[in-house]
């Protein structure tokens, strides 16, 4: 199923530089939607284009907005702390995160895999001088893995570091994410948390306020990355 979903999101950048760039935004409208914290909802990089930093993620199982309302914010809140929130574009991939979604092959369905590809490359190809990072949490993260994995190597290089959360591909995968530099990438899940070693079952370690502890974790190597990244 996933297959002729990579394909047609290859084929779609491929064309990318002759389309008009949906994630650059220069209405006088759209530039009212100035950078401000992070909630449930955020889709700075659609509507106010290249920044400094963007910031793609890609929220856990029936969590609201496109970000969610616990680790996601408080991710993309702390590289705001850290370089501005003027500085900083946040995505959320904007996918319905079912429980049922999490059956697909790999872990999340295809548009949602589909939509993050999507972000990643026009970040990548629309604002050569930004430094990309992106995270997901428990579905989130299979979709960064499945989106990850299939893009054009040179896409893969412009994206200075990933975390995922409670990953639910830690195990099948390898613990890596398939294609994308080892040292780039951070894997979190908290001891006892079952979902990291393949199982379906959801224990306590698996819920938000848990991995909530992580998130300064994941923004120092985040801020790492980003000023390891010329």
């Amino acid at each position: 199923m996933l297959l002729p979903v990579v394909f047609f999101v290859s084929s779609c950048i491929a064309t990318l530089a002759s389309a008009a760039p949906a994630a650059v935004a220069s209405d006088s409208d759209l530039s009212k939607k100035r950078q401000t914290w992070t909630g449930e909802w955020s889709e700075e990089f659609s509507y106010t284009g290249c920044k400094p930093i963007i910031f793609i993620w890609a929220r856990q199982t029936s969590a609201p907005g496109n970000m969610g309302v616990s680790v996601g914010p408080a991710l993309s809140n702390g590289l705001k702390t850290y370089f501005g929130a003027q500085n900083v574009a946040t995505q959320g991939v904007n996918y319905l995160a079912l429980i049922e979604t999490n059956f697909y092959p790999g872990g999340g369905p295809p548009y949602g895999i589909y939509e993050m590809q999507v972000l990643l490359a026009n970040a990548a190809i629309y604002c050569p001088k930004s430094k990309i990072v992106a995270a997901g949490y428990s579905q989130g993260a299979a979709i960064t893995h499945r989106a990850v994995e299939a893009l054009p190597q040179y896409v893969k290089d412009r994206i200075a570091g990933i975390v995922t959360f409670g990953d639910t591909q830690a195990l099948q995968d390898g613990g890596r994410i398939k294609g994308y530099a080892l040292e780039k990438t951070l894997i979190i899940c908290n001891q006892g948390d079952l979902v990291c070693l393949g199982t379906a079952y959801i224990a306590p370690t698996h819920f938000p306020a848990y991995y909530l502890q992580r998130v300064p974790e994941a923004v120092s190597f985040l801020v790492g990355r980003i000023l390891l990244t010329p």
